[in-house]
């Protein structure tokens, strides 16, 4: 009889662990199995950016921090989420957006883009100002999917590919933005300058609170279950290290400094060995 083979146990035992902190197993929920006739072609840019877990778990952190930014999309989160009992289940949920619409079948596809579009006709009140807000607004929707585009795109370009092709890059959005569309977003980028410009149009926007640093702080520290503290603070330092420097001052949030460069690395070697477990 055969002994199992050490670094196959090892790289199952990760595998799982992994998909585990992604999927509510405990309810039966299973990974999104890759599809033939998805929205988008293997191996194209959209698909290569977010297969990276790495890459996509930075970029997510990130994006996180700067949608708070913007008040329409706070309040939003203030008043129709439990985030702060659930942190790790909003962003198991965007987790599971990101992997159906990219990777599963283009039904399931248009399935799951037509019920977050149904959650978003409920979420709708009051800013503290007295203006109405609602998660239907194009505008709104376009911050939220600028600053997602933007983040992944630059945490797999940090970590995982630092040369890819410009051309590659502009594919990126123009495919990102078929989903954003589906949900309503207006503008939407389809190239790297339009999705600077945009970010840099929504500058004007965007406001610091206390709701805002709380969420933000909620964001960084409230950890996955079954995912070891020392990941979530190196994730969550990356994070921090690749928003712009308005919005660390905004959010109250000091550059990681001196302890960056070994985040980094250990980010890159992080992200090396899933790359190595899920390529198998």
């Amino acid at each position: 009889m055969a002994l199992p083979d050490p670094i196959e146990t090892i790289r199952e035992t990760l595998v799982d662990q992994v998909r585990n902190v992604f999927n509510d197993v405990e309810n039966g929920q299973q990974p999104v199995p890759p599809s033939d006739d998805a929205l988008f072609g293997k191996d194209s840019p959209i698909r290569l950016v977010h297969a990276d877990l790495v890459g996509m778990m930075v970029g997510g952190v990130r994006s996180l921090l700067l949608q708070m930014l913007h008040p329409h999309a706070l309040q939003g989160v203030l008043d129709h989420s439990n985030f702060r009992e659930d942190m790790h289940g909003r962003l198991r949920r965007t987790a599971r957006f990101i992997a159906v619409t990219t990777f599963g079948h283009r039904d399931d596809a248009t399935k799951m883009i037509e019920r977050v579009n149904r959650i978003h006709a409920r979420v709708n009140g009051t800013l503290p100002g007295g203006q109405p807000y609602s998660a239907t607004d194009p505008r709104t929707l376009a911050w939220v999917h600028v600053v997602e585009a933007t983040s992944f795109l630059a945490a797999y370009l940090r970590h995982v590919r630092p040369d890819m092709p410009g051309h590659l890059q502009d594919e990126y959005y123009r495919q990102f933005a078929v989903i954003a569309r589906a949900l309503g977003a207006d503008p939407v980028p389809i190239n790297r300058q339009e999705a600077e410009a945009l970010f840099r149009d929504f500058r004007s926007e965007l406001a610091t609170s206390p709701q805002a640093r709380e969420v933000a702080n909620l964001v960084l520290t409230q950890r996955p279950k079954g995912a070891p503290p020392a990941v979530q603070s190196m994730l969550g330092g990356e994070a921090v290290a690749m928003l712009p420097s308005f919005a660390r001052s905004m959010l109250d949030l000091e550059r990681p400094g001196l302890l960056a460069l070994p985040g980094r690395a250990a980010t890159w070697g992080m992200g090396k060995t899933l790359r190595w477990a899920f390529r198998q």
